[in-house]
């Protein structure tokens, strides 16, 4: 391992061909992307995988196509645009199995570049705030590049990694990325309001980052010994924790911790998860297990959608033939909180678009991915209530479906209904 090398000298070890990983989420090492992309004039060829990251991703720019193209395994805001012209490409894949991808060889990586904080006195690092599907990189890439940052958060759990087990490290000193709570509006509000009336006190949750799971949050102030076990979490935990709604006392998986596989929020999330032992991020294909999900007691799974249509089928992934995102962990814990003893999926999303278009629509657009499908959907929730689908069929969900769709798209959905199920009352 060559220590303290300066980024150029680092990255000089990839070469074209190669398939680069690049570190999830918040801990996108911006320096070592930064250092890549100016290599582009000598590169052809060479596969860019990750999931989510925040922060910039220069190498999506038109003119370094014939240098890098991105792979993606879950689409963000910063290659959307390159993925939906077709300079880059997307992989749907359960977020559970994404680490299998990497550890069979499926999608062998050549080099891993990641973003970790500093080595305690015994040599190990830690993966920060993206333990996830990263850990799985570094354990199978064939060389690893680590960018060390003085303020990357130091995580309990499986994401210690050896400085033996880089080939190089660059320092930096670089503040995270931030994600701030937004202000809620009313719509969003009432989405949460009802979401937590589905929570059962005791219950283990699971919800992601967002307006509507902020909102699901600030409404749980009541309810009693919470329990934690999600693929990732955000600032608005932290207050239910410090009240002592979130206790972690009744789960059965990790009692007394909340587990997790990766955080993104603000610097008060970065610093409640620095050094925390209530705190395990764990290795995502653990995390997302269906089987080890199941078996923490009134698993409540709220997760988002795009659309839905009239027979519960969720599209979560793409705007028609679009990609927007992706599969991510949804099934994962629909699936698990269905199986779960007292378990509740839920689909949580505003009743229109921005635009005014219901996303309670008769059949999903041309091309949409089906992300849950409909035999998976237990709840739907959207600001005007709670459509609970389970163990009723088509005509009976469309029912259910239509309560809860916007007022003003109702007489439209009832149409659609009546030509497809025949007879048909509101």
């Amino acid at each position: 391992m060559d220590a303290n090398r300066s980024a150029e000298e680092a990255l000089s070890m990839v070469r074209s061909g190669n398939r680069v990983f690049i570190h999830s989420v918040a801990a996108a090492p911006q320096t070592l992307i930064k250092a890549l992309t100016a290599r582009a004039p000598e590169l052809r060829d060479v596969e860019i995988i990750h999931l989510h990251t925040e922060g910039t991703a220069p190498y999506v720019a038109p003119e370094y196509e014939e240098s890098f193209r991105v792979n993606a395994l879950f689409v963000g805001a910063n290659v959307r645009k390159a993925i939906q012209e077709g300079r880059g490409d997307f992989i749907p894949v359960f977020l559970s199995e994404v680490p299998a991808l990497f550890r069979k060889k499926l999608l062998p990586i050549d080099v891993a570049l990641v973003q970790v904080s500093p080595p305690d006195r015994h040599g190990f690092c830690s993966l920060g705030v993206s333990v996830d599907a990263s850990l799985a990189a570094v354990q199978s890439a064939k060389h690893v590049i680590a960018q060390v940052n003085f303020r990357m958060p130091r995580t309990h759990g499986d994401g210690l990694i050896h400085v033996r087990d880089f080939d190089a490290m660059v320092m930096v000193d670089e503040a995270l990325p931030e994600h701030h709570p937004a202000r809620l509006t009313e719509t969003e509000l009432a989405i949460g309001r009802y979401c937590a009336e589905l929570v059962e006190d005791r219950a283990t949750i699971q919800m992601g980052i967002g307006a509507i799971p902020d909102a699901v949050l600030a409404s749980l102030d009541n309810h009693k010994e919470l329990g934690v076990h999600t693929e990732m979490f955000s600032d608005g935990l932290i207050t239910l924790v410090e009240k002592g709604v979130v206790t972690n006392s009744c789960k059965r998986v990790h009692p007394g911790k909340i587990v997790s596989g990766f955080v993104m929020g603000s610097q008060r999330l970065y610093n409640f998860v620095d050094d925390n032992p209530q705190v395990a991020l764990l290795d995502i294909e653990y995390v997302n297990d269906t089987s080890v999900i199941r078996r923490n007691p009134k698993v409540t799974a709220i997760n988002s959608a795009i659309e839905v249509d009239l027979t519960g089928q969720v599209c979560a992934d793409s705007i028609g033939t679009l990609e927007y995102s992706g599969v991510g962990g949804q099934m994962d814990f629909i699936r698990g909180a269905s199986l779960s003893e007292g378990g509740k999926p839920i689909i949580a999303l505003p009743s229109v678009t921005s635009k005014g278009e219901s996303r309670i629509t008769p059949y999903l657009k041309t091309g949409a991915g089906v992300v849950t499908t409909r035999a998976n959907v237990h709840y739907v929730v959207t600001e005007y209530g709670v459509a609970h689908l389970y163990g009723k069929n088509l005509r009976q969900r469309a029912k259910e479906l239509i309560n809860i769709a916007h007022p003003h798209h109702r007489e439209a959905l009832e149409a659609e209904a009546r030509k497809r199920f025949g007879k048909f009352s509101s």
